[in-house]
Order: structure tokens, then sequence, then C-alpha cells
């Protein structure tokens, strides 16, 4: 009888193995049906067995019944097969049932494997669950599961991405102190994390042994995210070492290399070093795309005619392929700027005819030139036109506009303007923000303009060198000095110093009330 059972549980298990292998997993789950209403009883690894095939082929809901359903008789998962299950239900983000496997893991003392491990931790970071993505590593690391370096790296990664950087940093530490050597990827996570920082310093500094040492080869990404972020603080000579390194270390630079360099050149007018740079492109045989023709007709636009700006595009720009929104964008600026509004209208019509997409910033040049011009019925017009092909205004396109207002005196809708954008979830910034105190202080608005000022503080937007010279600038013609020693205070601690003129007033003021006491 023994021997007869243990033939036909054979028998299902060949046939659910057959159909399976076959592809026909529905027919193979009527089968697992079948054997389990059976009076041939089945085992934990046949449990184990099928509803990885199920968790293979996404079929969670199944698997889950079938979870249900082992349990009460004393059966369980073998831990590959919890792991497995966690991560395909990683998938489609039932965190409720990777909940409830969990704990069952827990009382049965498992822990998932590392794999598991890790696409839970990624899928935590990429759902913005970053807090219960580092409580959740360490609990299993008090459980025994030791990290590997990708684990450490998705936690630097969704920590960053948070804008969480001490504890990204922290975690880095952590990783160091554990004995987990990093590789490229965690080495890219943390300099690139910290350059969007703006800590370029700390991230030269937490890799420099990586880099002076070469245990770890280091790719482009690194040392791109290095050099773009010394370029940005300023510190050209430190960017240009790094990439002659890169070179030496075996790391050839890429196409980004050559164009965060172009980019810092030609804003600071290094023309020759620029020249150079795209010589060298060349001679290493990388072909300089549209970003770096984009940054070369931005430098003409700057400080040629813009009509030779128009001729570089045409001729050396669209026999190559490489005009785009940003190249039409730069000239229909550098027209506007220019007061030729009609011929940047014309450019605009130009790229919509040859099926190039505008965007807002197109659109923000054009509207700001004919509201300057006092032409708002075509201002309108543009407006209507950008809403109309679903293009949001951003912070820029409203600081336009708020800007053209106050200047014109129209404060009651700059208001409106400044309201609508909050409205639609855009936060202003200084420069938004500056707009309209400017606006308020040369109207003898001061005290509205006061409120803002206290206003964009209390939502932890620094007010910068403008807004306090605003501020001082209006009490000062409303006479309210007291309140401008105030700010001046508050600007000096800040570290920004005011105008000689205003600052030489203030003195004065402050002596003649010393004297008539």
């Amino acid at each position: 009888m023994h021997k007869t059972l243990g033939a036909v549980r054979l028998a299902y298990r060949s046939r659910i193995a057959y159909l399976v292998k076959s592809g026909t997993i529905d027919n193979a789950a009527q089968v697992f049906d079948e054997m389990r209403h059976s009076s041939y009883r089945v085992f934990s690894c046949d449990y184990n067995r099928f509803i990885g095939v199920l968790v293979k082929d996404s079929r969670f809901e199944l698997a889950e019944a079938l979870y249900k359903d082992m349990t009460p008789m004393g059966f369980s998962l073998i831990p590959f097969t919890y792991s497995r299950f966690i991560s395909g239900l990683c998938k489609v983000k039932n965190f409720d049932l990777i909940d409830a496997l969990l704990r069952d893991m827990e009382a049965l003392g498992y822990i998932p494997d590392v794999w598991a491990f890790n696409i839970y931790l990624d899928l935590l970071c990429r759902e913005l669950k970053v807090g219960f993505a580092v409580q959740t590593f360490f609990c299993m690391v008090r459980r025994g599961r030791e990290p590997d370096v990708v684990s450490y790296t998705i936690l630097i990664n969704g920590l960053f991405r948070a804008g969480k950087v001490t504890d990204a940093v922290e975690i880095w530490n952590v990783m160091i102190r554990s004995g987990v050597g990093p590789d490229n990827k965690a080495c890219a996570a943390l300099v690139v994390g910290l350059c969007h920082a703006r800590r370029v310093d700390l991230a030269y500094e937490m890799v420099a042994d990586e880099i002076k040492s070469g245990r770890v080869k280091l790719g482009t990404v690194v040392y791109n995210a290095l050099i773009s972020g010394f370029c940005r603080a300023g510190r050209i000579e430190k960017a240009e070492a790094l990439k002659s390194f890169m070179s030496k270390s075996g790391c050839e630079p890429d196409l980004v290399t050559y164009n965060v360099l172009l980019n810092f050149y030609y804003d600071n007018n290094m023309v020759k070093k620029a020249e150079g740079v795209m010589g060298e492109m060349v001679r290493s045989g990388i072909q300089p795309d549209v970003y770096s023709y984009n940054q070369l007709l931005k430098r003409r636009c700057r400080v040629g005619h813009p009509d030779k700006g128009y001729s570089f595009m045409v001729k050396e720009m669209e026999p190559r392929g490489l005009c785009d929104v940003v190249s039409y964008s730069t000239l229909i600026e550098t027209f506007c700027r220019a007061s030729n509004t009609k011929k940047a209208y014309k450019l605009f019509e130009e790229m919509r005819q040859k099926g190039i997409a505008t965007n807002v910033v197109t659109y923000t040049s054009l509207i700001k030139a004919f509201l300057r011009e006092g032409n708002s019925s075509v201002a309108k017009k543009l407006l209507d036109q950008m809403t109309g092909l679903g293009l949001s205004p951003d912070r820029i396109f409203y600081t336009t506009i708020l800007d053209h207002l106050c200047k014109s005196g129209n404060l009651d809708k700059a208001y409106g303007v400044f309201s609508d954008m909050i409205e639609h979830g855009i936060a202003p910034d200084a420069v938004s923000y500056n707009a309209l105190i400017s606006g308020l202080c040369r109207s003898c608005r001061v005290t509205e303009a006061l409120k803002l000022f206290k206003d964009m503080q209390s939502k932890e937007c620094c007010p910068d060198e403008l807004t306090f010279k605003f501020i001082i600038g209006g009490l000062v013609r409303e006479n309210k000095l007291s309140a401008a020693y105030e700010i001046w205070d508050q600007m000096m601690e800040k570290g920004f110093t005011l105008d000689r003129d205003v600052s030489d007033t203030l003195i004065k003021a402050s002596c003649s009330v010393s004297a008539d006491a």
C-alpha cells in the first residue's frame, strides 16, 4: 500500500513538472489542486516547489492562497522559497504580504537571502520609504543578515534622493567600518549625491584614497561628478587636474567630461581653453554633440551679433542634425534681449514649421519681450498657446511675469500671479520674492514688503543680498530708520554688505539722532 501511495504521488509530481515545463501553468495548478484534495498526502516540499513555480510566473494571488493553505498543516516555506516569494512581490509592491512573510520568517528564525534583502530595500527607497528602509536594514543586520556592497549602495542612493545627506554619509562610514569595500557603483552613489548637494570637497575627501590607491577602478560617472562639482564651485584648476589624472589612471574622458569643461570655459569667457577642448575631443575620436554645439552657440550669441549666432546654427549645426529646442530658444532669447522681437517671433514660427517642439523657456523669452514692449495682446496669445499645448508655467515663467508687473506698477496683479504660483504647487524662490518685495518698496508699501520678508523666512527660503537691500532701501525712503538698522544687523550677520550710499545715510541718521538726544 505504501509503495502504491508513493507511486501515485510521484505520478502527480511528474504530471505537474511536465505541465510546468510546457508552460501550461493553469493546467499544472489544476493537477496540484487535485493532488491536494486526493487521499494522497501532499508534503511541504510539494508546496515549496509549486509556490516557487507560481512566483516565477507572477501568479501571486494563487501563491498566497496556497501559502495560507499550507500553514495550518504545520508546513512552512524554506528560506530560499520565502526569499523568492518576497523578491517577486516587490515587483507588484505588495507591502502587506511582504510584511507578513517577513514576520513568519522571523518566527521561524529565518532571514531573507541577500538578493531578496536588496530588492526589498531598493523598493522601499524607490517608494520614498527610506526611513523604513534604514530601519529594516539595521533590523536584518541584528538578526544576522550580512549586507553586501549593493545593500549599502541602495541605501546611500535612497538617502541622497530623500535629501538626507548626513545620513547617507553615515551609512557609507558604517560600510567602511564593517569591512565592506566600496566598488565603483558605491563610490558613484556617494560622489554624485554629495556633489548634487554642493559638497564636492567632502565627496573628494571620502573617495580620495580609492582614487589615489587604484584599489577600485573608478568609472567616468565618479570623475565627471567631481569635475562638474569643482567647476560649479569655480575651481577649474582642481577640475583640470582630475581630468588629467583620470586619463593616467586608465579612465578616458568621455563626452560628458568635455561638455562639463566646455560649459565652464564658455561661461567664463575662456575661449582659447574651450577651443582647445573641442580640438582634443575630435583628436580623441569623440564627436561634439548637440550640447557641445549649443554651448558654442551661446558663446557666439553672448559676444557677437545675434545674426552671426543664427548663421552659425544654420551653417554648422543644422547640416549635422544638431539643432534642437535649446538652440532655437537661445537665439530667440538673444534677439529678444536685442529688442528685435520681430526676428525672435519669426524664429519661433520657423522652429515650429521644422517640427521642433517649443518649451516653457521659449515662451517665457517671447512673452517677457512682448510685455516689455507693451504688447500685451501678443503676450496673452502666446500664453494661451502655451497652456493649450499642455506646457505648465514654471518658477522662471512666473517670476518673469511678476517682475514685469511690479516694474510697470501693477502690484495687485502681481500679487495675483504670486498667489497663483503657490496654488499650482510652485514654491517661490528668493528671485520671485525679490521681484514682489522690490515693487512694494518702490511703491512705498514697505509694511507689506516686510510681511513678505518674514513669510519667505518662515518657509525656509533664505533672503539674499538683494532682498536685504530692497527692504532697507524701502525703510529708508519711508524714514523708518530704527527698523532699517535691525534689518541691517541681520544682513551683516549673513555676511552681506550694504551699498556705500545707503550705509552712509543710515550712519548719518544715527549720528543725528544721537546728537539730538
